[in-house]
C-alpha cells in the first residue's frame, strides 16, 4: 500500500534546541511509522548566526536524522536580532523552499509549514497553490502581532501591509493548527472560519527528560552546586525581559538565592554587562547547552522561571519551556498571564507574579525559600498535570489524526481546497 508523503516547512530543526526545533523534531519522529516525511530547513545556525559544527552554508544538503528525511537549504545568516536582517533571512528561506519543493520533483500528498514568523508558511501557501496540494499552517505566534509587542516594528503602513498579509495566509489554509486557544479566538475575531482551526498544545517528550546528559560545561555545574536557584533556560530576547531576573538578583544579593540564565538571544550580550556593571555575584548567564543536557541542569535547580514581558499579547502564550519544568517536578514561577499561568494554577504546579514585577518574582521566591515543603508538592503536582495533558506522544498523534482526515478520510477535502487556492 502507497504512504502518503508531507513536506514539512520549517525555519528551525534539530541540532538547533528552540521550541520550533523541538516540536517539529519530535512530531515527525511519531509520524515516520505511518507516513513519509520530508523537512524542509535551514542549516542550523539559531539564536547565534553561526553555523553549527559539522555543517556548511551550503546550496543543499540532504540528511537522515532519525529516520527523517532532511533537506538543508542555503540561506542569508544572521544572528536573532535586528528586524531588517532577520526579515531577509525569512524571506531569502521562503524563496529557497518555494522553488525547491516546486522544481525538485518531489512527490508529496500535504505540505505543512509552521511559523513563529509568518515567510515560512507564505512558502506553504504558493506552494500550495502551485502544486495544487492541501496546506496545513502551523500557528506557533501571532506575527507581525509579537513584533510589535517588544516595540521592534512601529511604521503604521508597513504594520498594515504585514497584518493583510497575515489574514490571507490564514484564509488560504486548508487548515490551521493553533498551539493556544487564545490564538484560535484571536482568528475567529478576525473572521477565519473555526471550523477549519484546531488546537494541538505544546508539550514535552517525556522520554527526554529521564535520563540528561551530565553537565559539560564546568563552570555552569560549579555555579548550580551550591545556594538556592532560581534558573530560566531559553531565549534571552526583548519578549522575555529578562532585566526582571537582574533587578530581583541585585535585591537579593546579600542572600543565599541565585538565578541562573541559560540561553542565547539579541539581548544576552547587553545583559551580561549590566550583570557585570552592577558586579552581581548572585546571577550568570551561560550559553545554551545541548538538548541532552537540559534535563540534568534543570533537576540541580529549585524554582524553574517562565518570564515575558507585561503586554497584553502575551496573554495568549504558552512557553513551551513551561512543561519541560514540569515534568522535571519543579515549581513553575510564571510570569505570563493568560494561558499559561491558567495551566499552572490548574495544575496548582506553582505561583503566579505579575510580569516584569520584580518585587512579585521576590516575594514568590521568598515563599518558596521558607515554606520548602510546597517545593515538592507543587514540583509533583506539575508533573502528574504535564503527563495527563500535555504529553508529546499523544498530542502528536492528534496532529497527525488532522493530517490523516485531510489525505483520506475527509470527503470535504476537495472543495476545501478549491475553497483556499482562491483564498
Amino acid at each position: 500500500m502507497k504512504r502518503n508523503h508531507i513536506v514539512f516547512l520549517t525555519h528551525y530543526f534539530p541540532p538547533e534546541v528552540n521550541a520550533p526545533a523541538n516540536r517539529t523534531f519530535e512530531h515527525a519522529k511519531e509520524w515516520i511509522s505511518e507516513i513519509d516525511i520530508t523537512i524542509v530547513t535551514n542549516f542550523p545556525n539559531h539564536p547565534d548566526g553561526k553555523i553549527f559544527p559539522g555543517y556548511k552554508n551550503r546550496l543543499l544538503q540532504k540528511e537522515i536524522i532519525d529516520g527523517i528525511n532532511v533537506v538543508r537549504l542555503w540561506t542569508f545568516i544572521t544572528p536573532n536580532e535586528g528586524i531588517i536582517l532577520r526579515t531577509l533571512n525569512y524571506v531569502i528561506f521562503m524563496l529557497a523552499a518555494i522553488v525547491y519543493v516546486v522544481f525538485s520533483r518531489i512527490k508529496f500528498d500535504l505540505i505543512v509549514a509552521t511559523t513563529p514568523q509568518f515567510f515560512c508558511g507564505l512558502a506553504g501557501k504558493w506552494i500550495s497553490k502551485i502544486k495544487r496540494k492541501p496546506f496545513i499552517l502551523e500557528l506557533r505566534d501571532l506575527w507581525p502581532e509579537s513584533i510589535i509587542a517588544v516595540g521592534a516594528l512601529k511604521n503604521r503602513l508597513l504594520i498594515k501591509t504585514l497584518e493583510r498579509t497575515e489574514l490571507n495566509l490564514y484564509k488560504a489554509a486548508t487548515r490551521v493548527v493553533s498551539v493556544t486557544s487564545s490564538f484560535k479566538s484571536n482568528l475567529i475575531s478576525r473572521g477565519i472560519d473555526p471550523d477549519k482551526i484546531d488546537v494541538i498544545f505544546n508539550g514535552v517528550s517525556v522520554t527526554n527528560f529521564t535520563n540528561g546528559k551530565e553537565i559539560s560545561n564546568k563552570e555552569l555545574k560549579k555555579f548550580l552546586d551550591d545556594g538556592f536557584k532560581c534558573g530560566y533556560i531559553g531565549t534571552i530576547g526583548m519578549a522575555h525581559s529578562i532585566g526582571t531576573l537582574i533587578r530581583a538578583a541585585e535585591k537579593l544579593k546579600d542572600t543565599p538565592i541565585k538565578f541562573v540564565i541559560v540561553g542565547s538571544g539579541a539581548e544576552r550580550e547587553r545583559l551580561e554587562k549590566e550583570i557585570a556593571e552592577k558586579g552581581l555575584k548572585n546571577i550568570k548567564i551561560f550559553p545554551i547547552q545541548s538538548k541532552s543536557e537540559i534535563a540534568s541542569i534543570i533537576n540541580k535547580i529549585d524554582l524553574f522561571c517562565v518570564h515575558l514581558k507585561n503586554e497584553p499579547l502575551f496573554k495568549t502564550v504558552i512557553p513551551s519551556k513551561l512543561f519541560e519544568g514540569m515534568i522535571m517536578k519543579k515549581p513553575i514561577l510564571i510570569g505570563v498571564n493568560g494561558e499559561a499561568r491558567k495551566i499552572v494554577e490548574s495544575a496548582r504546579g506553582g505561583l503566579y507574579f505579575e510580569p516584569e514585577n520584580y518585587q512579585d518574582l521576590i516575594d514568590k521566591i521568598g515563599f518558596y525559600y521558607n515554606n520548602t515543603e510546597y517545593i515538592k508538592s507543587h514540583g509533583e503536582n506539575g508533573y502528574r498535570f504535564v503527563l495527563e495533558k500535555f504529553d508529546r506522544i499523544k498530542l502528536a498523534a492528534d496532529f497527525l489524526n488532522i493530517i490523516k482526515c485531510l489525505l483520506n478520510e475527509n470527503p470535504q477535502v476537495e472543495k476545501i481546497l478549491d475553497n483556499s487556492l482562491h483564498g
